[in-house]
This record gives structure tokens, sequence and C-alpha cells, in this order.
């Protein structure tokens, strides 16, 4: 049995444009990767490890892990210790 070729990011923006409860979650859910990814990024440009991040921020490896896995969503107050640790600020700027 062939596969059927599907254009995935079609379907995902059909259904977006066709259900404005799953668009408004969709953009959340970008957001908060977006914002996870630049700590991500922020951490290796720096040179710095997981290990090396939780110690600046009196937690744990495994938190700093599970956060950029996606598998847990940073309260504020720990969003504020990761962005101390990473010596960045965290700014709300006008969407473009």
């Amino acid at each position: 049995m062939p596969f059927e070729k599907v254009n995935v990011k079609k379907i995902i923006k059909d259904e977006l444009k066709s259900d404005p409860e799953l668009s408004k979650m969709w953009d959340d859910s970008r957001m908060e990767y977006r914002l996870l990814s630049d700590l991500i990024r922020l951490r290796k440009e720096k040179g710095i490890s997981q290990t090396e991040l939780a110690q600046k921020m009196g937690s744990r490896q495994q938190e700093i892990s599970r956060i950029e896995k996606r598998e847990h969503s940073p309260t504020l107050k720990t969003l504020c210790h990761l962005a101390n640790a990473l010596d960045v600020d965290i700014m709300l700027l006008p969407r473009q």
C-alpha cells in the first residue's frame, strides 16, 4: 500500500482559518514556543550548560531540561529566575 503525500502546513492553515478557538490556542502556543526557544538559544550562546544554569537559579538540571523539552511550563517566578541567570530582561513589546 503506497503512502499518500500530505501537505500538513496546508491542513493546519485551513483548520486555523475555520476554527477561531483553535487559532487562538495555536497563537498562544507559538508565543510560548518562541520564548522557550529564545531562552535555549541564549543559554547555548553564552556557553552555559543546563546544570550551570540550574545552579545559578538555585534549581536542578532536571527542571531546566523539562522546561526546554516543553514538558513543563515555568511559573512567572521561574521565568524571572531564568532571565536573571542568563543576564537578560524580559520585555513586552507591541506586535508588529
